[in-house]
């Protein structure tokens, strides 16, 4: 699985330019990428990145990438970054890693986003990884009541969870922000659940990205596959 995640990785830098500037996305499979990506700039590729994480930030300042901020810069090139579930309308889950934030404010900024992933992650529906939701920790009890009524109205439900760290205690986002994982099992439309947990006074930000990936990059047991997201008529 590892080796399917570094041929995704590889595949995408195929893309990269030199003077690009870069989304670095966080996670496993993005781990690969700024891996690879490193190898280039040694070996004298010029280009210049934002990290999504504070460990995607040390991976590529150790790799040797050249970093900025969207404090600097005024657009990205190309975000490449894992996804946890992938569906046919290009539409994700992310937020695995904790990075859900920073991940989507990244990805907004860029002419293109290009996912990778090795091809287990590609779902007919989203839903069976549980969806993240990045929370303020004051008020949460109303906060979780608010998006359980956004789920009913949704037509979706399920259990709950604060996430913990490995150690046990409450895990903090980058941040500084809790996630409550949710196990909905099937979202059937992801953009009207988006919309509707987004309204929500004291969610941050949540793990549902739509429309935002330009294509995905599967690698599995018979090679690469690249999808392009469909246009909406009009585009």
């Amino acid at each position: 699985m590892d080796q399917l995640k570094r041929q995704a990785a590889a595949r995408a830098l195929e893309e990269v330019r030199d003077g690009m500037q870069l989304g670095l996305g966080t996670g496993s499979t993005a781990k690969h990428f700024v891996e690879l990506l490193g190898e280039r700039v040694a070996a004298g590729l010029k280009v210049i990145g934002v990290p999504t994480s504070e460990a995607t930030r040390a991976d590529a300042e150790r790799c040797g990438v050249k970093l900025t901020t969207l404090d600097e810069i005024d657009h990205l090139d190309i975000t490449v970054d894992g996804a946890d579930e992938i569906d046919p309308e290009l539409n994700l889950i992310k937020g695995g890693g904790g990075a859900l934030l920073r991940e989507k404010i990244v990805a907004a900024a860029s002419d293109r986003m290009i996912v990778i992933a090795d091809d287990s992650k590609w779902v007919p529906t989203l839903g069976k990884f549980p969806l993240p939701v990045e929370v303020i920790p004051f008020g949460l009890g109303a906060t979780r009541r608010a998006i359980e009524k956004a789920f009913a109205d949704c037509g979706v439900s399920g259990q709950m969870a604060v996430r913990k760290a490995k150690d046990g205690h409450v895990f903090v986002t980058d941040g500084g922000h809790w996630i409550v994982d949710a196990q909905l099992g099937r979202i059937a439309d992801p953009a009207s659940l988006a919309k509707a947990l987004s309204a929500i006074p004291g969610v941050v930000e949540h793990g549902l990205f739509i429309g935002l990936a330009s294509s995905a990059v599967l690698a599995g047991g018979e090679g690469i596959r690249v999808i392009e997201r469909r246009k909406p008529k009009g585009d």
